[in-house]
């Protein structure tokens, strides 16, 4: 059963004047350890990829928030949740601490998918019961 849907479309240009602002202070406030690091090492190699790392994360974690219903309310943060991979490239949501007690005890799973061209991030995420 479907518990909720969220989607969100984030303008990659956003993202872009927001590292000029705060550097990376926003990224670290967006992105989980992990993603941080991936953020940093794609950031290095080429730019514009990491910038688009960061609005997709940013994008999928809003999408998250909205299937939830929370939004950005407690228990759910931006470092809480994680954007991660599977091997064959599925993005798929990961989540800690209070948030996955959270999510865990209302026996949800959540659907992710994420995409980005030049100028646009967007994200669609399916959460439902599983039980």
């Amino acid at each position: 059963m479907i518990y909720g849907i969220g989607t969100d479309i984030c303008d990659v240009r956003r993202i872009q004047a927001s590292l000029n602002r705060h550097g990376e202070r926003f990224a670290k406030k967006v992105l989980s350890e992990g993603e941080f690091a991936t953020w940093q090492m794609r950031s290095q190699r080429w730019p514009e990829r990491g910038v688009r790392y960061l609005a997709t994360r940013f994008s999928a974690k809003e999408a998250f928030s909205k299937a939830i219903g929370l939004g950005m309310t407690l228990p759910m943060t931006w470092r809480s949740c994680e954007i991660g991979k599977l091997p064959s490239g599925k993005p798929v949501v990961l989540l800690q601490g209070a948030l996955k007690d959270w999510f865990d005890s209302r026996h949800l799973s959540a659907h992710i998918t994420v995409t980005d061209e030049t100028d646009y991030a967007a994200s669609f995420c399916v959460v439902e019961v599983t039980v």
